[in-house]
């Protein structure tokens, strides 16, 4: 005899009878064996093992991609009932099937249907590049994504992102108009050059940094949308303002304490949708990578560094920013080992970043000090130095606008721009 395929049932209103009837009828191979009121009663279900197949409705209140990861983390497969609306916003939750209603043919074959899911802990695989062409009429272009990351201590991660996305949106050069910034909601119909995004759930400073007086958490407001599957790429664009030339700017979130509205899986579909929006899509990341061990019994809990850790699996490039001192060189080299134990893959190339060279810190010859440290303690011979200039630096603070766009003669400037160009040929090696 065929094993049952047990079923939670999770559908709004009168249709739930019909739901519940149809799957209960003989020779369907199928039966309900809870039915929920509302999604906490549904993750209680599938946490306990309760049922293999998860049948909701759409417009389930709650539902949305962290909730239907946390149903494929207790390996219970998802059917969305759609009675109004697009289906494409609902397949965008990461579901595995989406049909009409209680009525339609497919729905018993999309509940028997034994396909295993891929990865239990992790969403279901949708088009990402589907969803990031979003209104868009033309096919989806696929930026690259470079994560900015360095140990505790402020090594100059944020300043490195900064600068590294205005060396790749072309300011200081052509991209430039080296008077103040115009903010501009501009419709994405033109690939912008670079996006710079605020992903630091524990310091965010960059609306700060380059003076923008609307304090406003955009990657916060985006990663909700992205949670409900309706982010495109105008969406994107609307809340990240164009601020210089071609450099767009995504604000990260004002207070520390509001870390858990950037879930991994919101995380995923912004810097998916965000190919399509920039050529270049740099992130400030913070700076710890690990789980949290207090919560690792909990698979439902949210985790402390998912922004981090989500920016880090989906990065061409990963920039690991250092401090040329004693401490940083030590801090540096630790990070590069825990880069290699974090908890999600980082397939990234890596390119090692020592901020801050002088003399006075690491001896007469700082360039070779350095190199030599890092080649006898961590196995990079190639690092990129960038030397310290406090004055430029200020004064780009102090006026809320880029080196680039205010000292483009400084050395900083140049040691960015040569760091730009680096990343340019080895995501050109990536690609090919």
């Amino acid at each position: 005899m065929a094993r049952l395929t047990t079923v939670l049932c999770a559908v709004n209103g009168p249709t739930e009878t019909d739901v519940v009837l149809g799957l209960e009828a003989p020779g369907t191979g199928t039966t309900v064996t809870r039915r929920c009121g509302d999604l906490a009663e549904l993750l209680a279900a599938a946490a306990a093992g309760a049922g293999t197949v998860a049948v909701v409705s759409a417009d389930l209140a709650g539902l949305d991609r962290e909730a239907v990861g946390r149903l494929h983390a207790a390996g219970v497969r998802v059917v969305a009932l759609a009675d109004d609306g697009p289906p494409e916003r609902v397949r965008a939750l990461g579901v595995e099937a989406v049909v009409a209603g209680a009525a339609d043919p497919l729905l018993l074959d999309a509940v028997r249907d034994t396909a295993p899911i891929d990865d239990p802990l992790a969403t279901s695989e949708i088009d990402l590049s589907a969803l990031a062409a979003g209104a868009g009429s033309g096919p989806a272009r696929r930026g690259s994504v470079v994560a900015v990351w360095g140990p505790v201590g402020a090594p100059g991660r944020t300043t490195t992102a900064v600068e590294l996305a205005a060396e790749l949106a072309g300011l200081g050069g052509n991209g430039g108009s080296g008077g103040r910034r115009r903010r501009r909601g501009a419709e994405a119909r033109v690939q912008e050059a670079a996006l710079l995004v605020d992903a630091d759930t524990y310091g965010s400073c960059l609306a700060a940094r380059l003076g923008l007086l609307d304090d406003a958490p955009g990657l916060a407001a985006v990663a909700r949308v992205a949670a409900q599957g309706s982010l495109d790429v105008s969406t994107l664009a609307r809340h990240a303002p164009v601020v210089e030339g071609r450099l767009r700017v995504l604000t990260g979130i004002t207070r520390a304490a509001r870390w858990p509205e950037l879930p991994a899986s919101s995380l995923e579909i912004v810097l998916a949708t965000a190919r399509s929006l920039a050529e270049w899509t740099v992130v400030d990341c913070g700076p710890l990578v690990e789980t949290d061990e207090l919560l690792m019994y909990d698979t439902r809990a949210p985790q402390r560094n998912a922004a981090t850790l989500a920016a880090l699996e989906a990065a061409d490039l990963v920039v690991v920013v250092g401090t040329a001192d004693p401490i940083g060189i030590q801090r540096l080299v630790r990070a590069l080992e825990e880069l290699g134990e974090v908890p999600v893959p980082v397939t990234g190339e890596r390119i090692v970043v020592v901020n801050r060279l002088r003399p006075s810190a690491v001896g007469p010859d700082p360039e070779q000090a350095v190199t030599d440290a890092l080649a006898r303690y961590a196995g990079v011979d190639d690092p990129h130095l960038v030397p310290q200039d406090g004055p430029a630096l200020d004064a780009a603070v102090l006026a809320g606008r880029t080196v680039a766009d205010l000292t483009a003669s400084s050395p900083l400037r140049t040691a960015f721009a040569g760091l730009a160009e680096r990343v340019r040929r080895r995501a050109v090696v990536a690609a090919g």
